[in-house]
């Protein structure tokens, strides 16, 4: 059973399904903004969630994560004891078009 994770799959909502409000209000956050700079300059599936430089702990970071995917954000999965992530950019383009580019500028 090497390798098995005993924690729960997290849930992931497609961009469509989520309201222009949720993914204004998951991007109001400078902690979440940092998160999603960074993974907007990372490869896709390469960065776990302990990799980030944010100003939080542990419990505060998960639940930056569940914001993220509550809007449809990033989409993430475990690799053995870790957790990695990717930003969902292309399908969150295609539901609010230009908003990502408007937050990744700095």
């Amino acid at each position: 059973m090497a390798g098995v994770s005993h924690r729960v799959a997290p849930e992931h909502i497609h961009p469509d399904d989520v309201p222009v409000l949720t993914a204004l209000a998951a991007l109001a956050d400078p902690v979440r903004i940092t998160l999603v700079r960074e993974l907007a300059g990372s490869p896709e599936w390469s960065r776990a969630c302990g990799s980030f430089d944010v100003p939080v702990g542990k419990a505060a970071l998960s639940h930056h994560f569940s914001v993220l995917r509550g809007a449809g954000l990033v989409e993430q999965r475990d690799e053995g004891p870790r957790r990695v992530n990717r930003l969902r950019r292309k399908e969150f383009d295609a539901r609010f078009p230009g908003l990502l580019d408007l937050v990744l500028r700095d």
